[in-house]
């Protein structure tokens, strides 16, 4: 938004409270965000530094775990808490690998809705939204199940959302109901902030973000990530900070990020 510029609200939208899609929006360098997203933002960055190129290393880790999947057979994805569209989205990735690829998204967040729509309203591949919490597994299943075979191998993405998800919501529970409803060969990608990575720094990001949002975030260790694959086949490297997780061959060196992230195939 340009100087003078006046910033409108979308009708029925609360804009006066941070929003963690909005807040990973301004980060990546999107548009589709406002003033009290802008300064949540501003705040975890003065936290950690590391914070943007921490969402960037993410979102490239989000295309080289789907590409491995397409790599091992598997054409259609449940992407939940995807965010606000922007490049490279799981769908473009997928579908420039095998375009028959078929991807169900899911989030709550009504801005992230709208513009869900209008991006996949250009869309001619099989792709569709779901407007639930991640919480909400029944419904992500039934909904996606219209258009995703479940007796087929599906990629389940959950990337940068646990931490929205305190340990008495039972996080490992919530996955090992999505996964339930999976066939064997399906594989699950997460990417989570690290507490042990940069440890002063992502614990200053994590109150920053606790406050900006009005709710707890949880950043977890690496054996709380890990333990979300319990039960699961790792694929290698394991669960390791995201810019390391198959990094492609001409990338540049990245910095600590602060994340970790892995996927694991169901047996």
């Amino acid at each position: 938004m340009t100087a003078g510029e006046e910033e409108i609200a979308p009708t029925g939208i609360d804009v006066t409270t941070p929003h963690i899609a909005r807040i990973y929006d301004y980060w990546l360098g999107g548009k589709d965000n406002f003033a009290s997203d802008r300064a949540a933002a501003e705040q975890v960055m003065l936290a950690t530094p590391t914070i943007k190129p921490g969402v960037t290393a993410n979102r490239a880790f989000l295309s080289r775990a789907v590409r491995a999947m397409v790599g091992e057979g598997v054409t259609q994805f449940l992407d939940i808490g995807t965010g606000i569209p922007t490049a490279n989205n799981t769908h473009m990735v997928a579908q420039a690998a095998d375009p028959e690829s078929r991807v169900v998204y899911a989030d709550n967040d009504p801005i992230v809705l709208a513009h869900a729509r209008a991006l996949l309203s250009g869309v001619t591949a099989p792709t569709s939204f779901v407007d639930a919490d991640l919480r909400d597994t029944g419904r992500i299943l039934e909904e996606a199940g219209r258009l995703l075979d479940f007796e087929r191998p599906v990629g389940l993405l959950l990337i940068a959302v646990l931490h929205c998800i305190p340990d008495d919501d039972d996080p490992r529970g919530i996955i090992g109901t999505l996964l339930e409803g999976l066939a064997p060969g399906s594989f699950l990608a997460i990417t989570h902030p690290g507490i042990d990575q940069l440890p002063e720094q992502m614990a200053a990001a994590e109150d920053a973000l606790t406050k900006a949002m009005g709710f707890r975030v949880t950043f977890r260790t690496h054996e709380g990530v890990s333990a979300f694959f319990s039960g699961l086949d790792l694929l290698e490297p394991g669960v390791v900070p995201v810019q390391d997780w198959r990094p492609d061959a001409d990338a540049s060196p990245s910095p600590t990020t602060g994340m970790w992230g892995g996927v694991a195939r169901k047996r």
